[in-house]
């Protein structure tokens, strides 16, 4: 009887060395990860980004695409404005921001992906996980989990993240970026992960992406006509309060400009047009590509432009930070000025 006891424990030993053989480490499965992004021609994917980070929750519909070895596509349509669906683009003649419905685009002077993380992009998850010498790491059954630093070099709000993967195909399934307090604040759900996509020659051109539109633009052209310009007012201030409100009447449109004083100074000028305007060359940005939470947006030195719902908004300032301009873009969905 002691002789069969010593067998099972002996028996129990082994199969429990042999699971513990079996379960990768941290450093195992980033080499995957990396053996993985490494080794695919392309992918496209489809995913949910739901945001917290202004006034109101935002969700987007993400449809990602990427051809080795620098070619991108993120197209983003906001369930609250889907006639401002933007496309970012990036092929070999840069990097643009494209809304289709209202004829709208803009070439950066940027290295975008690289700079920043970017929560939907397979490349910049693993960049992430791979720079991040104190990465936290855990296994479920399931998944392959990692907690990580994030490299938002505009906004210093969202300073980590948790990603999880698949275990067998090793596809992103979710990311949730985090608040200093480690609160989620952006929540990225993948639905599908196709790996060595396909595209077409012209997938990656501005041409085809501006045109991709056609028939909402149509509808969008019939809408713009006649609608009158809502000045709305940024719920957060930076200490300041609003000075002056002066309307100015455009050829097709109108013009607002709102003048903010106090502790930090800074002016928002919102217009809208009656009609849109004709097809012409990318305006250039120099500056970086930011995620608004209802929209994307560019900045550049001190200034940060934007369109929704049909407006168009720049914000300027020499006293607020990046961070600052961002919270006031952020929350320019406030109430309308009297």
């Amino acid at each position: 009887m002691k002789r069969m006891l010593g067998i099972f424990i002996v028996m129990a030993g082994f199969v429990f060395l042999l699971a513990a053989c079996g379960e990768k480490t941290q450093e195992d499965v980033l080499a995957d990860l990396k053996d993985t992004m490494d080794s695919m021609e392309g992918y496209k994917a489809k995913a949910e980004m739901s945001m917290n980070t202004g006034q109101e929750d935002q969700k987007f519909a993400i449809d990602i695409w990427h051809k080795k070895e620098d070619m991108f596509r993120v197209a983003l349509t906001n369930s609250m404005d889907e006639k401002g669906s933007q496309v970012i683009l990036k092929n070999e003649d840069g990097v643009f921001v494209l809304t289709p419905a209202l004829k709208k685009n803009f070439k950066f002077q940027s290295d975008w992906p690289e700079n920043s993380s970017q929560p939907y992009l397979y490349q910049s998850l693993v960049n992430d996980i791979q720079k991040d010498k104190e990465a936290e790491f855990e296994t479920t059954d399931t998944h392959y989990i990692f907690k990580t630093k994030t490299n938002y070099q505009s906004n210093n709000n969202l300073p980590y993240q948790e990603i999880h993967f698949d275990k067998k195909s090793l596809t992103p399934v979710e990311v949730k970026v985090l608040d200093k307090d480690k609160n989620s604040l952006v929540e990225v759900n993948f639905s599908s992960f196709e790996k060595d996509a396909s595209f077409a020659e012209d997938d990656f051109s501005m041409e085809k992406n501006m045109a991709t539109s056609t028939e909402v633009d149509e509808a969008v052209s019939g809408n713009v006509e006649n609608n009158a310009l809502t000045v709305s007012l940024p719920t957060f201030l930076a200490g300041a309060e609003l000075e002056q409100k002066k309307e100015v009447d455009l050829d097709n449109g109108k013009r607002a400009i709102l003048t903010f004083s106090g502790e930090k100074n800074f002016t928002l000028v919102q217009e809208k047009r009656d009609v849109l305007p004709t097809m012409s060359s990318p305006q250039e940005v120099k500056g970086n590509i930011i995620n608004l939470g209802h929209t994307v947006a560019g900045l550049s030195n001190n200034t940060l432009e934007w369109s929704y719902n049909g407006v168009d908004y720049i914000l300027a300032s020499d006293e607020l930070t990046k961070e600052e301009l961002i919270q006031v873009a952020q929350s320019v969905q406030g109430q309308e000025v009297k």
